[in-house]
């Protein structure tokens, strides 16, 4: 699948991409940069390429592909991938034998467009910028050539990138996974965890890279779906699980009831099994037992590094880089680099995940925003459709294009076949089987196939319209067409994918879902978008880090905003912290945020008030807020809810029984007081997990173990002699925050593992306090005095269920609200206009806190920003002249679209409306009617499937 954040890119009128580009030197200042491009030379005229790949084709030169980590082979002339953007050929220099040798040329000659031209150049293109963002990325750790590995001498070792590429459909051994030795289908697998991270004795990476723990867990699900025998075997060889972002545990979980074995060893040594073929791994146990075992495959989950092109761009703009290359940034201001007008974001800052990355995206945005607010629009491009075609009197002339995926799709259904059982459909007059349907060129070739062949209704057969429907909806509206006059068949996620081990079936399944679509889309008429005046105002609830940040960065960005505080100060949570993991001090930071958002003019805020409802929607909405006891009106165009998270208070460990038990902020509270407390113990057991990866509760809570070795180092710094004991299940200090962990144990603190099934136990003898631990490397079971038991309880969903109802928030099992994508949009909610930031969304540390609060308050900009915002035509459309106002709908409709009018008789508001089909489906007297889904359109469908299964039809 291509994102289709890439085809929007590719297609954004306010986007100009440079590919084959370098930074070469930047001058200026802040708001007027001038930056020199170098183009490297592509040696194809991209106006003139028009990707038939002959020059491909008939380039003689093969060599290593990179994309594919040099599992297979590519021509001189290439496409990087086979979705790449812009979808345009390039020469290899080093490689192409007629610019090493002056020979062949057959690329040229053979070319149909003349788009070969051996004589490009290298040039310098001078940009002017208001402000820059750095998002250079990775490189993945490379561990070739270090003996204890094997990578490059025994074939069946491979970095975690190369795993990856084999298991991709569009990889080397097109998704069925081969060895490399003998190209057999390996029966074990193994994973080794923290190559290239966590380690100071080869490659100075002593930082977590963060997401190895995840994509090998990810692998080796994968890898059940792809070699599903039960005599195939997946290991994962760690030291610790970090799975700590949202909903990862429950995946970890997953992944050990699926039966992938998790063994807690490092592998010492590491050897080519016979005859060169598998991998022979040698390790310990933890009762210290040698072993010895056998595997068809070996994987190294080799973490994240800075390239040194990356730290001369840097050192070339003046960013600051820490001791292993990343940005450094402040926790305070977590995308803004050492120099003014610069943001740094993605892996460059610091190893993340998808979801972060994509979210500090959002902030960085949103803090270019802020920086360039007085000179927003000024060089906006609006891009202009040609007018829209009335098909209403028309005979249905349908197109119907059917997506390969690349082999997402063809490597299970028969797309040839498909398209042309696609052609004997009625009204079908056009059909076109494409590599990537979604691709930017497929995009321009669609609209121009619309035009040619004079379609008035399209059918896609690709994957889900949840990702893509929006891409074609533009198209169509490029071919002068109805964006609604389109229908997706979801012939991949809810086809190829789930029925991949019956191709037969599977495509007769495709028959069936391509001859629905048409059967509908012969029905489809052209919706017009409801349109809304854009109320250039915010609304902020939570008066936290996350609300106050969000806040302000609205405000700077030019808009009102109110900011409701339920309780009588802000600053929530943070009230009760001291220092963040890197030693910042929280509550000077706190103190001097709470008076730039009380004596920002644009901020409004609201204390002791509570949101008591919302009406309207995206782009004006109206709520009723109580101000201590009053209320009052607030109208908007966009919220962010930022209603933080609370820490769960123990049942165990004689919590609430004992003075001397406390949490791990109710610890940080006596300390603050009573500093000397500290000093004089002699020692402090700490707890982790409590709440937290339990059934109950089965997510990490992600700051503990940080928080944990913080406190730690903080009581071995007041007093060295304290003995300081840590009791975990794993240690979870992700990201740069490693550092901490290994300077406490270096510091002397005393980390014990304990399992979930043999949890700690605290007992009070003689009236001395104790903590009993089985201690996995003596064997034995440990009673440890304890001046003080610090118990690291779990972070918990805020529970504000008047406020989940009112926004019809969506929740996860655990409380924790619910994003709309966790990769496309990490921090926009299902109902449109809604944003989420901080706790309340997922246990984080503060700079992530932070970050998520610009980037919510950056998309809520967008937003913003506009005059009149287009709303989805798909809604109900009520019929007053027959309905009978039984209420039905009024009842149950969860938006409060329908409501009783003057007359008291039931009308309806369709800008609240989210066409989501419960008043059509309750109305006994058909009053409503879901646009784009009216019962005349199901009914065509179901009788298009049911005609087929009477035929028996071809497959």
């Amino acid at each position: 699948m291509i994102s289709p954040k890439l085809v929007e890119c590719g297609r954004h009128l306010n986007i100009e991409l440079l590919t084959l580009c370098e930074v070469a030197s930047v001058s200026g200042k802040a708001g007027d940069f001038s930056v020199s491009i170098r183009q490297h030379p592509r040696f194809i005229d991209p106006e003139k390429c028009i990707a038939c790949g002959m020059c491909a084709e008939k380039c003689p030169r093969r060599i290593p592909d990179p994309y594919n980590t040099g599992l297979a082979q590519r021509k001189a002339a290439y496409l990087k991938f086979g979705q790449t953007v812009p979808l345009k050929y390039a020469i290899d220099a080093d490689s192409c034998i007629y610019l090493t040798k002056g020979k062949c040329g057959a690329c040229k000659k053979f070319c149909p467009t003349g788009a070969v031209n051996f004589e490009d150049k290298e040039s310098i293109r001078e940009v002017k910028a208001g402000a820059i963002v750095l998002a250079p990325g990775y490189t993945p750790y490379d561990p070739f050539g270090q003996d204890i590995y094997g990578l490059g001498h025994i074939p069946d070792v491979v970095t975690g990138l190369q795993y990856e590429r084999l298991l991709s459909p569009a990889g080397p051994c097109l998704g069925h996974i081969t060895r490399l030795s003998d190209h057999r289908e390996p029966k074990k697998i193994a994973w080794l965890q923290c190559v290239g991270s966590r380690n100071i004795n080869r490659g100075d990476n002593g930082y977590c890279s963060a997401v190895c723990c995840m994509y090998a867990v990810k692998q080796a699900l994968v890898t059940k779906e792809h070699l599903p025998a039960p005599e195939v075997s997946q290991t994962i060889f760690y030291m610790d699980m970090r799975c700590h972002g949202k909903e990862f545990e429950r995946y970890y979980n997953q992944a050990k009831e699926r039966g992938v074995r998790f063994v807690r060893a490092r592998p010492h040594t590491i050897e080519a099994g016979p005859s060169g073929a598998g991998v022979i791994v040698h390790f310990a146990t933890d009762e210290g037992k040698r072993e010895t075992e056998f595997f068809d495959m070996l994987v190294l989950s080799t973490g994240l590094s800075i390239s040194p092109e990356t730290s001369k761009l840097a050192e070339m703009l003046n960013v600051t880089l820490d001791r292993y290359r990343f940005a450094e940034a402040s926790s305070f201001a977590p995308v803004a680099g050492s120099s003014p007008g610069i943001y740094v974001t993605g892996a460059f800052a610091g190893p993340k995940d998808i979801p972060q990355a994509v979210t500090e995206a959002s902030a960085a945005a949103a803090g270019v925003s802020q920086f360039l607010s007085e000179s927003r629009n000024t060089l906006v491009k609006e891009k202009v459709y040609p007018a829209e075609k009335d098909v209403s009197a028309e005979e249905a002339r349908v197109g119907v294009f059917v997506c390969s995926c690349g082999i997402n799709i063809a490597g299970v259904i028969d797309v040839k076949a498909l398209a042309e059982y696609a052609k004997t459909l009625p009204g079908v007059v056009f059909v076109e089987n494409n590599l990537f349907t979604c691709s930017t060129d497929t995009q321009v070739l669609m609209a121009q196939k619309i035009r040619e062949h004079n379609l008035n209704r399209i059918v896609v057969a690709a994957c889900t319209p949840r990702t893509h429907e929006a891409v074609f909806q533009d198209t169509l509206k490029e071919g002068g067409l109805n964006p609604y006059l389109v229908e997706m068949a979801n012939i991949r996620n809810q086809n190829s994918w789930v029925h991949a081990k019956d191709p037969v079936r599977a495509t007769r399944k495709a028959f069936d879902q391509v001859r629905m679509a048409v059967a509908k889309v012969c029905r489809d008429e052209s919706l017009e978008k409801l349109k809304v005046t854009v109320v250039p105002k915010g609304l902020v609830v939570g008066g936290g880090v996350a609300g106050m940040n969000a806040a302000l960065s609205l405000a700077e960005q030019g808009f009102d905003v109110t900011l409701v505080e339920r309780e009588a100060e802000l600053g929530g949570n943070a009230r009760r912290m001291d220092q963040t993991w890197r030693g910042e001090d929280v509550a000077a930071y706190l103190s001097d945020l709470v008076a730039k958002v009380t004596q920002n003019s644009r901020i409004t805020v609201l204390k002791n008030a509570r949101v008591l409802s919302c009406e309207g929607s995206v782009g004006d909405f109206t709520s009723r807020v109580d101000v201590a006891g009053k209320e009052v009106s607030v109208n908007y165009g966009a919220a962010v809810l930022a209603i933080g998270g609370k820490e769960f208070q123990p049942t165990e460990y004689l919590f609430g029984q004992d003075p001397r038990v406390f949490t791990q902020l109710g610890f940080d509270d006596l300390l603050r007081k009573s500093p000397d407390k500290g000093t004089v113990a002699q020692s402090v057991v700490f707890i982790q997990c409590v709440g937290s990866r339990e059934p109950e509760r089965p997510y990490c809570s992600r700051v503990c173990c940080t928080h944990t070795a913080k406190s730690a180092l903080a009581l071995k710094k007041k007093n060295p002699d304290t003995n300081v004991y840590v009791l975990y299940r794993d240690v979870r200090t992700y990201g740069l925050r490693e550092d901490l962990y290994r300077e406490a144990r270096s510091k002397g603190v005393f980390y014990i593992r304990y399992t979930l099934d043999e949890k700690p136990e605290a007992f009070v003898k003689d009236g001395e306090l104790y903590v009993a631990v089985r201690d996995h490397i003596l064997g034995s079971r440990l009673a440890i005095p304890a001046d003080y038991l610090v118990l690291a309880s779990a972070v918990l969903a805020p529970g504000e269920t008047e406020l989940v109802e009112v926004y019809k928030c969506g929740l996860n099992t655990d409380g924790f609200l619910n994003e709309a994508h966790p990769k496309l949009r990490p921090v926009d909610m299902m109902a449109e206009g809604v944003f989420v930031a901080g706790l309340c969304h997922y246990p984080k540390p503060l700079e992530e806190t932070v970050a998520q609060a610009q980037a919510a308050a950056g998309r809520a900009g967008v937003l913003l920003s506009r005059k009149v915002l287009e709303l989805s035509g798909v809604v109900s459309k009520h019929n007053r002249d027959i309905c009978m106002s039984c209420l039905a709908c009024f009842r149950l409709c969860p938006y409060g679209s329908p409501y009783i009018a003057e007359d008291g008789r039931v009308s309806h508001n369709q800008l609240k409306c989210t066409g989501c089909g419960i008043c059509a489906g309750v109305c006994p007297a058909k009053a409503f009617q879901v646009r784009h889904y009216r019962d005349d359109q199901i009914f065509a469908m179901i009788d298009a499937f049911a005609e087929g299964a009477l035929a028996k039809n071809p497959g």
